[in-house]
């Protein structure tokens, strides 16, 4: 499997990990969606919230590259939230639509990747204005790591909540040989 391959199967992954999410979500009261839980972005709609944040200030920052993909157009046209706890969608409705959006945006972005872009350098600022050049590639994996560790705390605070995500191994993804 190329590294392609492998971060195709991550957007894959990272939509199907979403809706589990965003299913077992929509089965607590809007109460307990904005209750503040004691978590770093608080409650279960701020954590969610956080990783759409995430994501937006990633792609925007990948749209930037030289290859220019004309899939990332959705990202640089979307408001760039000013803070990483901004809570961008207080609806959980415009929430759960802004991320199969943007979901889907990362599956199409990741069908067009190449080796030589994943083996090129990523040159941005992060949110403090600091700049930094890394591997494109790297970069990229921190992205789908950064969705999976917030996945995880919104999956712990649903399980006190007594809603089980269910089963969010990568492995349910990797064929048998």
């Amino acid at each position: 499997m190329s590294f392609v391959e492998s971060f195709q199967r991550f957007a894959h992954y990272n939509q199907l990990m979403n809706q589990s999410v965003y299913n077992a979500a929509a089965l607590i009261t809007a109460e307990q969606l904005i209750e503040n839980r004691g978590a770093y972005f608080k409650s279960v709609l701020g954590t969610l919230n956080h990783i759409l944040v995430g994501d937006i200030h990633w792609f925007k920052r990948f749209a930037q590259h030289e290859s220019q993909p004309d899939m990332l157009d959705y990202f640089v046209n979307h408001r760039l939230p000013q803070s990483l706890d901004e809570i961008m969608y207080a609806d959980f409705t415009e929430l759960r639509r802004s991320r199969e959006i943007m979901d889907q945006q990362i599956i199409s972005f990741t069908a067009a990747l190449s080796d030589e872009v994943l083996a090129s350098t990523l040159t941005f600022r992060s949110s403090k204005g600091l700049e930094f050049t890394k591997n494109f590639g790297f970069v990229l994996q921190h992205v789908f790591n950064h969705q999976t560790h917030h996945r995880g705390q919104v999956s712990t605070l649903l399980f006190q909540m007594g809603v089980d995500v269910g089963v969010t191994d990568f492995f349910v993804l990797v064929p048998s040989e």
